[in-house]
């Protein structure tokens, strides 16, 4: 049987994307959400296909212990495994953007 290598951006965009959909499904979690970003919700499915609204998804929920923790047990995520796929998600844009 042939073993999968997952590429780290590609696992950090997903649990970007569940993070995401985490947020959306929260009515409080959203409200919070739109408020400090000043997206509007009419935008947020487009948005999704950008890496760097996705870091913002990450970083967003990342940023209070209690998302953090409502996001794993819903996901099934660990909470280091969330952070590891934002470093990912932010190791990628260094990269990128060097010369």
């Amino acid at each position: 049987m042939t073993k999968r290598v997952y590429n780290p951006r590609e696992v950090a965009e997903l649990v970007a994307i569940q993070a995401l959909s985490f947020v959306a499904n929260d009515a409080e979690i959203l409200g919070r959400f739109l408020a400090e970003t000043g997206i509007g919700p009419q935008t947020l499915r487009s948005s999704a296909s950008d890496p760097h609204f996705l870091t913002g998804v990450l970083d967003f929920v990342l940023r209070d212990d209690a998302t953090v923790k409502a996001f794993s047990e819903s996901s099934g995520h660990h909470p280091t495994t969330i952070a590891a796929a934002r470093q990912a998600l932010g190791e990628s844009f260094q990269e990128r953007d060097l010369p």
